[in-house]
């Protein structure tokens, strides 16, 4: 019998109440058989598994009722006590209800801490008071309920770190880890700036509020900002929230990414050509706003230049003269300065500087040519131009306007500004007569060249007037010698032999070597077999002897003819009358009568004068040289040329004579191989005119006023 399914009642003896009925007889017996209950069945529990969830925040001493066991025996047999497994955190409080029935409840002896441990397992275990006793078993599985006690934690509080400039945008700079103990939403995070960073800085980075990923997001500059600073604050998302906080620390890592810079402090744009050397033009700065070798520049010129760069401290230059500076040469200088770092690749940047040279009047004029030579066609018309003498002065303005003038010169009495006159202003040169070339040969003189700059400066040059010869002057019959216009008359015999010398025509012309070239024709000739005459030397000569055919009288007319273009001529007419007698022997008594003729009569007393006359010269030139000399006058200042006196001497020998006749007898003597000079006398002397041999070297000195043949052989 099972007294737990027969009775109902928690008695340990049930009665059962009977009716026994006996058919036979039929008879009925109320029977009350009493049942009493042993120890056949364990404790058991409703539910095996009971789960409870208690909030980590539950405070120790809290209870928790558990589900009791059931044990359908009853009395000593049913549920007596109950035992928990063993924890740190619970323990089990028994007590009895009214009907006896054992109750239990779990409770907290120790604070709960999710993090530590989120599920405890615990058994419960029910045990009856039978003999043996029997037991039945629950598991408890008591979950931690998060409550957010857990503030976020970053792996580290301060984080350093380094990064380039000029970072591209999207750069991953860090990504921040916060881990929070809690869960579910306790432990989600949100990453963000705190209040502390400044704006600068949450302009050049980004922060991702859900994985707390920070990156670039502007353009970072060294040169800018070298370090930014962010706090950074991970929170979560409970009802309360929690937050932890972290430092960013990012230093920026310079790249060379500035060019060097040039700053013009002081400059002078226009100095004076003649600024001295080591004189400063400019104060030149230099920066780079890089750090390191990035930071260091060097300045330089990009060529070489009358210029040098003096550094005066890390980032200040002087820019000094080193050369003698020259308008002239170079009127302004672009002075390329250039700066480069130490950087890898180098950067570099330049500036150019313009410096202008003020002129500076260091510069005479200049003629191109040192000598001038020109040549004048006598017989010239008075102001004529001869020619343009222009120098040039590398000066500007003022210093650069020229003046031109003749330095003043006496040549027989003669102020050379009387014959000659120069343009001030563009140094054309003029003739102020007309000149002859039987009078004057050549003029040497001096022109000067002045500049209008203060002081001024000057420059002379030398012109040599050559007056060219025209052939102006008509051949000049002397022999033989006959009035003017009338014939010549000789008498010859006719037994005159051939090749005799019958006479001999000398023209002379005072035209110069070229022009005064004579030579002879018959221009009428009465019998041309008879006489011949060489074209030369004006030699008339028989051809043949006389026959009885020939004519007694005989008419030649020779002409005399130079050689100028167009050519001059002179004739003369000889009549000549042959004799039958011999009066003389007509061979060369005729030349000897020739020589001592009245013509060269005259001519011998002529040269004899002449020579008394320089000999007289001579002497008084001894004399003078004997006595204490006067100071002559200085020639004109002259900075590119000296007038030697042999040149003015020479200038001033010019050929005069007041008399014609003797001036074409001096001519003839030229013909004959002497050279003709005429030399300046003594102060109230006359002109002294002398012959020498073409073949003899002269060389002129002079110390005084007078002057001095030194013949060399």
């Amino acid at each position: 019998m099972d007294r737990e399914s027969l009775c109902n009642t928690k008695t340990m003896t049930c009665f059962l109440k009977l009716d026994l009925i006996i058919e036979s007889p039929l008879r009925i017996f109320n029977i009350e058989l009493g049942l009493t209950d042993i120890n056949d069945n364990a404790p058991h529990f409703r539910r095996d598994r009971i789960e409870l969830d208690v909030p980590e925040s539950a405070s120790p001493g809290e209870r928790f009722s558990l589900p009791n066991a059931f044990d359908p025996d009853v009395g000593a047999n049913t549920v007596k006590t109950y035992k928990l497994s063993e924890s740190e955190h619970f323990t089990v409080d028994i007590h009895s209800g009214s009907d006896g029935t054992k109750y239990v409840d779990l409770v907290l002896m120790k604070a709960l801490d999710r993090e530590e441990k989120a599920v405890h397992n615990l058994i419960l275990t029910a045990i009856d008071g039978g003999v043996p006793a029997r037991s039945g078993t629950a598991n408890i599985i008591v979950r931690v309920q998060d409550t957010n006690d857990n503030a976020p934690q970053f792996d580290q509080a301060v984080y350093s770190l380094n990064i380039s400039e000029n970072s591209p945008a999207g750069t991953v700079v860090i990504k921040l880890n916060a881990t929070d103990a809690d869960e579910g939403p306790n432990a989600d995070l949100t990453y963000s700036f705190t209040l502390y960073t400044s704006e600068k800085t949450q302009e050049m980075f980004s922060l991702n509020s859900n994985n707390g990923e920070i990156a670039v997001k502007g353009t970072i500059d060294y040169e800018d900002m070298k370090i930014y600073e962010m706090f950074v604050e991970a929170k979560d998302n409970a009802p309360v929230p929690l937050s932890g906080q972290c430092r960013v620390t990012v230093y920026v890592k310079d790249m060379n990414d500035n060019y060097p810079e040039i700053t013009i402090k002081s400059l002078k744009n226009t100095v004076d050509e003649n600024i001295p050397v080591g004189s400063v033009i400019a104060l030149v700065g230099v920066s780079d706003r890089d750090t390191g070798d990035n930071g260091k520049v060097n300045l330089a010129m990009n060529k070489s230049l009358p210029f040098i760069l003096n550094k005066s401290s890390d980032y200040l230059y002087e820019l000094l003269v080193s050369e003698t500076l020259d308008r002239e040469k170079v009127p302004e200088y672009d002075i390329m300065l250039v700066v480069t770092d130490e950087g890898n690749p180098p950067l570099s940047d330049n500036e150019t500087i313009t410096v202008h040279l003020l002129d500076v009047n260091d510069n005479a004029p200049q003629f191109p040519q040192t000598f001038y030579t020109i040549p004048v066609m006598e017989n010239n018309a008075p102001g004529a131009s001869l020619s343009s003498l222009t120098a040039i002065d590398p000066d500007l303005h003022e210093n650069q306007y020229l003046v031109y003038f003749i330095i003043e010169k006496e040549i027989v009495n003669t102020s050379m500004s009387m014959l000659f006159s120069i343009n001030p202003e563009n140094g054309n040169l003029y003739a102020l007569k007309t000149f002859d070339y039987e009078m004057e040969k050549e003029f040497l003189f001096h022109i000067e060249a002045r500049d209008s700059g203060v002081p001024p400066l000057s420059s002379n040059v030398t012109v040599h007037i050559i007056i060219i010869d025209q052939n102006d002057n008509t051949p000049l019959i002397v022999s033989p010698w006959r009035a003017h216009g009338s014939e010549v008359k000789e008498k010859i015999p006719r037994s005159t032999d051939k090749g005799t010398l019958i006479a001999k025509v000398i023209a002379i012309d005072s035209d110069s070597v070229h022009n005064s070239r004579i030579t002879y024709q018959f221009l009428q000739n009465t019998d041309a077999t008879l006489f011949s005459l060489d074209q030369y030397n004006g030699e008339i000569r028989t051809m043949r002897m006389f026959s009885y055919r020939d004519s007694r009288d005989q008419r030649l007319v020779v002409i005399a003819k130079d050689n100028g273009e167009p050519a001059l001529s002179a004739t003369v007419t000889i009549k000549l009358s042959t004799v039958e007698t011999a009066l003389k022997t007509y061979t060369e008594v005729p030349l000897e009568y020739d020589i001592f003729s009245d013509l060269n009569l005259y001519l011998v007393i002529g040269l004899g004068s002449v020579s008394f006359l320089l000999l007289i010269t001579i002497l008084v030139t001894i004399v003078l040289k004997c006595q204490k000399a006067k100071p002559s006058k200085a020639a004109p200042s002259c900075r590119n040329s000296v007038i030697s006196e042999r040149n003015s001497t020479i200038a001033d020998s010019t050929l005069v004579s007041n008399d014609a006749y003797w001036y074409s007898l001096f001519l003839a003597e030229t013909r004959k191989g002497k050279l003709v000079v005429r030399q300046p006398a003594p102060k109230g002397a006359r002109y002294i005119v002398s012959s020498l041999p073409r073949s003899t070297g002269v060389t002129e000195t002079s110390d005084s006023a007078a002057s001095t043949l030194q013949v060399r052989k």
